[in-house]
């Protein structure tokens, strides 16, 4: 029956089959991985309920042997009493130390985790998952003892309200923390790594004696690299204490005990290390220059004037002379004049929104960036996306004749791209950039027909906490609005690139993100956006 129960996982796991790696990246494939586990667990539980009978079977042989010599068959006088002792300790022994039924268990375990192992993520999506927390960390600047206990706690000194209370806590084990210190440690970063280590060191001290199986760390792993950590962030004396204590569980590794030679020496050629205070800076970005503004739009929504303030930012229905139009105006909120930002709420409906994400989810891949004149993967921007023809369903073509009637442009390929729908993954984000191009190398300007006009961009799901698309030098953000589309011109009417424009998607703290972009070009526009003299225009 297992077998067949094996069978039939493996079965409807290749109908499932993704692409290896590159779970973390989007919030969809984080569901199938969830999907998946359930599948291990089934076959755990199947393991467990078989096990336990055995189990059973063996606390039987193990009562009638203890019962016997704590009777009369503690003597072995008796002939058959001593045939029976004979036959188990040469048989009844050998076939409990080797059970089948133990063997046939474990095996059909084995089997199970076998089938859907093609469909696990990858080390990369480990490291993409812990990347991610020392991103929202950073980011929203939260306490990473308040994420080892499940709350999303700012962190001291910081003078920010909490962004988000989950309903239900999900603490993280002394190993769960010792993994993402692992990853930072990997990239040399001590900054993160000794934050998430000293977390696991607290966490793993608190339970030392006790074992997990599913563990892959432990203290003096945790000890180990947070010593290291510490020597290499220029703090011997922190090195050299935790070393000592890692000598106290393991005295006879050899390696730990020449470090602590080693920091002692240190300390006592240069006695002032070990008053030492190190102050940690967080990894430079060298891409990133505009890192603090970012951050500080993304935790506070930046500063967006209400109507009484400036009255030209106002709501209003607009039809944009358009017939399409005139029997449902769309809603337009105008968030900015410079750079122009409008919010068009319910744009798209409810089941517009879903059947487009379930069109785009198939063929959903890993997002990447135009570096001059090559497209590639970048860690600044996790997400995947897609590409959708308005020949694959009509909800695409009614979708661009809103977006024609909205705009007042003409989006007939090559004037504009296909619709990208994107899904965000774990901390998903994207740092500041231009939406149009910098460069005529630019692989942007392979459609022949000039840089990137205008963008709209279409809020299709609603989040929990983060997401917001941030203008930076616009000091604006503008949060998750579900079904409202964004819309902003990237190119004066001299065709001059707007610099206002640099935006960014802000990490995704908690829920599913998907948007759908659609990018106008300059060509074809000649008569309905007229070219000006200002500049600033």
């Amino acid at each position: 029956m297992r077998l067949a129960e094996v069978a039939a996982l493996g079965l409807w796991l290749g109908c499932l089959r993704r692409a290896q790696g590159e779970t973390f990246s989007s919030m969809l494939t984080v569901r199938q991985a969830l999907a998946t586990e359930r599948r291990l667990l089934r076959h755990l539980g199947g393991y467990l309920e078989a096990e336990t009978h055995r189990l059973k079977d063996l606390q039987r042989f193990y009562n009638k042997v203890q019962d016997l010599h704590q009777g009369a068959g503690g003597s072995a006088a008796n002939p058959l009493l001593a045939y029976t002792l004979i036959k188990r300790l040469q048989s009844d022994w050998l076939n409990v130390v080797h059970s089948l039924e133990a063997s046939e268990n474990t095996q059909a375990l084995k089997n199970g985790y076998t089938q859907v192992e093609k469909d696990l993520p990858e080390f990369e999506d480990l490291e993409g998952a812990a990347r991610a927390l020392m991103r929202l960390q950073d980011v929203y600047a939260l306490s990473v003892k308040g994420l080892a206990k499940g709350m999303f706690q700012r962190a001291s000194g910081t003078h920010l309200p909490d962004i988000y209370s989950p309903g239900q806590l999900f603490p993280l084990s002394a190993d769960d923390c010792f993994l993402v210190g692992k990853v930072a440690y990997d990239m040399a970063d001590y900054y993160h790594s000794i934050a998430w280590l000293e977390e696991a060191v607290s966490l793993f001290r608190a339970s030392y004696g006790e074992w997990n199986t599913e563990d892959e760390g432990s203290l003096e792993d945790a000890l180990d690299h947070l010593a290291f950590s510490y020597f290499k962030a220029g703090n011997v004396s922190h090195a050299l204490s935790l070393s000592r204590e890692f000598l106290h569980y393991d005295p006879s590794n050899k390696r730990i005990a020449r470090n602590v030679l080693k920091y002692e020496r240190l300390l006592v050629e240069s006695p002032e290390r070990a008053m030492a205070e190190v102050g940690l800076q967080r990894p430079n970005v060298t891409h990133l220059q505009t890192r603090d503004l970012y951050e500080e739009l993304c935790q506070t929504l930046g500063s967006q004037p209400s109507q009484y303030q400036i009255p030209a930012l106002h709501c209003s229905y607009e039809t944009n002379d358009s017939p399409y139009l005139l029997l449902q105006p769309v809603k337009r909120e105008l968030i900015r004049l410079q750079p122009y930002v409008a919010l068009y709420h319910d744009f798209v409906s409810d089941l517009e929104a879903e059947k487009i994400k379930a069109l785009a989810a198939p063929w959903l891949q890993r997002s990447v960036v135009a570096l001059e004149e090559k497209q590639q993967k970048a860690e600044y921007r996790i997400s995947k996306s897609a590409w959708l023809k308005d020949t694959v369903d009509p909800v695409i073509v009614s979708l661009d004749q809103r977006i024609a009637a909205l705009t007042g442009l003409n989006i007939r390929p090559p004037y504009a791209e296909y619709l990208q729908v994107v899904n965000y993954g774990i901390g998903g984000h994207y740092e500041p950039h231009f939406d149009h191009a910098t460069s005529r190398k630019s692989p942007l300007y392979r459609m022949k027909s000039g840089n990137r006009l205008a963008t709209v961009m279409i809020y299709l799901s609603s989040v929990d906490a983060g997401g917001s698309t941030a203008f930076i030098y616009a000091n604006l953000s503008v949060p998750v609005v579900k079904n409202a589309a964004l819309f902003w011109w990237n190119l004066h009417r001299n065709g001059a690139g707007n610099g206002d424009t640099l935006h960014a998607g802000c990490p995704v703290l908690a829920g599913d993100k998907w948007v759908a972009n659609k990018w106008i070009h300059e060509h074809g526009q000649e008569f309905r956006r007229r070219c000006g003299p200002d500049p600033d225009d």
